[in-house]
């Protein structure tokens, strides 16, 4: 049976993600598809209304935003907001939603995750990956393992921005050159969790550091993300990061042994041939002009693969760059899988299978 009404969602955090995830589902006129009914975020209304207006990222919001009363109001919708820090504080079943975007980054474990449906969420997408694969019942990276969710999951992770990157590209060159080991540094942009000056940090003493000071080496799950979604590279993956001074648009670093001998065009062409046909088309593009990470933001693709980086050592060792927007990229990504998501779940309810 086709969606009849657009999916009724919620929004559980509102920072960098959150606000990206409203606001593309604007530009890419998916009101039809979705309908952001609730957001739930600590901060005071004066400062998420202004927040969404203004973005000295992507710049101003391309409609129009105010406050409602105690509310907010997007293009004359009513949004309703919530100011909750525990998650069964909320009546999610009385908003009446099919899915809560979880995108604090706050919650990581399947008893974070039952918090919330316990207290009437019927389905969470969470825009981080979860602690371990035992959290969640799907880690999905859309246009390479969509397809696996039956309708019957009711806590899925979107990963993270740097698998969405990682991972398309690797999983065509092991089906085609094939893949024997993989080193990745991830140089990616500050985040939120770091200071403007030197300041006292919870978790990791570089990160007291100031964030537009210094290149600054962080922990990285990567590895593991990757292998969750592509197991057959299980023990074979390395990963390191670090952040450097720019306040939007990463990259990755990617060096690979490859199981048989090729060279700089044979790769070029194969994540060439992978951007503009077949499964990846729209998710992966592909560059040869001389570019700078700034010229990628706002590009909604997970990976875009600039070929002008492209070097092969000897027969077999690989070294490509592959860039990305770490939000709006990873923000248009949470739209397709809840998109994907919500179909399957629409049909897997009406059939019974």
């Amino acid at each position: 049976m086709p969606q009849t009404r657009p999916y009724r969602v919620a929004l559980n955090g509102y920072g960098r993600i959150g606000r990206c995830v409203l606001r593309a589902l604007i530009e890419r006129g998916a009101a039809a598809q979705f309908e952001v009914v609730a957001i739930n975020d600590l901060a005071d209304l004066a400062s998420l209304e202004y927040l969404t207006r203004f973005d000295s990222t992507h710049g101003r919001f391309p409609g129009d935003v105010r406050i409602d009363g105690e509310n907010l109001q997007i293009n004359g919708k009513r949004i309703t907001v919530l100011r909750q820090a525990a998650p069964e504080a909320i009546d999610w079943a009385a908003l009446d939603i099919d899915l809560v975007l979880e995108c604090s980054g706050a919650w990581h474990t399947r008893a974070d995750g039952q918090r919330f449906l316990d207290a009437g969420a019927p389905a969470m997408l969470f825009s981080q990956p979860m602690a371990s694969e035992a959290d969640v019942d799907a880690t999905v990276v859309y246009g390479v393992n969509h397809d696996c969710l039956s309708g019957h999951e009711r806590l899925v992770s979107n990963a993270s921005c740097t698998t969405n990157c990682g991972v398309p590209l690797l999983q065509v060159l092991d089906r085609t050159v094939g893949i024997e080991f993989v080193s990745i540094t991830t140089i990616h942009s500050a985040m939120n969790d770091q200071p403007v000056i030197d300041a006292y940090h919870a978790e990791d003493l570089r990160r007291t550091r100031s964030a537009f000071q210094s290149v600054i080496p962080v922990a990285t799950g990567l590895a593991r993300g990757i292998e969750r979604l592509l197991p057959e590279l299980a023990g074979r993956i390395q990963a390191k990061a670090v952040r450097v001074p720019t306040v939007n648009v990463s990259c990755l670093d990617i060096t690979l042994q490859s199981c048989t001998d090729t060279d700089a065009a044979e790769i070029n062409h194969i994540l060439r041939s992978a951007a503009l046909d077949g499964p990846l088309q729209g998710l992966l593009a592909y560059t040869e002009l001389p570019h700078a990470s700034c010229d990628f933001n706002h590009d909604p693709h997970s990976a875009i693969v600039d070929a002008s980086q492209t070097r092969v050592s000897g027969p077999r060792l690989v070294n490509l760059l592959a860039w990305f927007d770490n939000e709006w990229g990873f923000a248009n990504r949470m739209l397709d899988v809840a998109g994907h998501f919500l179909d399957v779940r629409h049909t897997q309810s009406n059939t019974g299978k």
